[in-house]
């Protein structure tokens, strides 16, 4: 398998515009992702890169909203998203909007949002597809260093995988927009041919708790418990008085 991490380092676009129909592409994610920011409670939102900082959440309940990235017009903080100044598990929810396609280093994009994630946190990721027609672009030799065919896109299994390694639940999972140049991006077969679109939404949880119980971890807890209440009863029967019953104790 081709390694994720890479030494070149992508030059991100710091707008939608700034791709061939990126309009239709940021309107069709805000419409996917509303339904879901509804659903998202907390005190820290955070949304990594430019393309994050340009996406409507005001549908979120969350109220502190900071948008983090190297440079950009629209950020509060100016860091490296590989390297975010934030303490572990002080964040509720995480938008990587197609952040990780501009990545040299994708897996340490999501452990970095994995660490600032509280238990239970919220992590939306969107992406290129490479099954879809936009993909096709990249077989093209003058377009491979056109925006966005100049992108790395992962396959959703690929990404599917990255996240159960770091203990994620994907709760919702979609892809859509398969015209990249209409702006609703075909709606019928958008709704018939998901696997088919352009752009790919992936929206999971922070679990923390395993989800099968270590049987030899029991046993060994069981066998603890077990013999410290033999001990126990061991210990009362050792001491009871040997007197038979109705017997008088000599008086001092």
């Amino acid at each position: 398998m081709k390694p994720a991490r890479i030494p070149d380092n992508f030059t991100s676009p710091h707008h939608w515009g700034q791709l061939p129909w990126g309009e239709y592409y940021r309107e069709a994610l805000e419409n996917q992702l509303r339904p879901w920011l509804g659903k998202m409670f907390g005190f820290h939102l955070l949304k990594i890169g430019n393309l994050s900082a340009e996406i409507d959440t005001s549908a979120c309940a969350i109220s502190h909203q900071v948008n983090v990235a190297l440079q950009g017009s629209q950020l509060q903080v100016n860091a490296d998203p590989l390297h975010l100044p934030f303490a572990s598990k002080s964040v509720d929810a995480c938008l990587l909007a197609h952040t990780l396609p501009w990545s040299p280093d994708p897996h340490g994009l999501l452990r970095e949002a994995d660490r600032v994630l509280i238990d239970d946190g919220w992590l939306i990721i969107s992406s290129f597809n490479p099954v879809s027609l936009l993909g096709l672009g990249k077989t093209v030799p003058f377009l491979r260093k056109r925006i966005p065919y100049s992108s790395r896109m992962f396959t959703p299994m690929r990404q599917f995988d990255w996240l159960s390694l770091l203990n994620f639940e994907v709760v919702y999972q979609r892809g859509f927009q398969v015209l990249p140049w209409h702006k609703q991006g075909g709606k019928m077969l958008s709704t018939h041919l998901p696997a088919l679109g352009c752009m790919h939404v992936i929206v999971a949880r922070k679990r923390t708790l395993p989800l099968t119980l270590n049987p030899m971890k029991n046993r060994k807890a069981k066998s603890q418990i077990r013999s410290a209440v033999g001990a126990t009863r061991q210990y009362r029967e050792e001491i009871k008085p040997s007197h038979p019953a109705g017997s008088q104790h000599p008086q001092e």
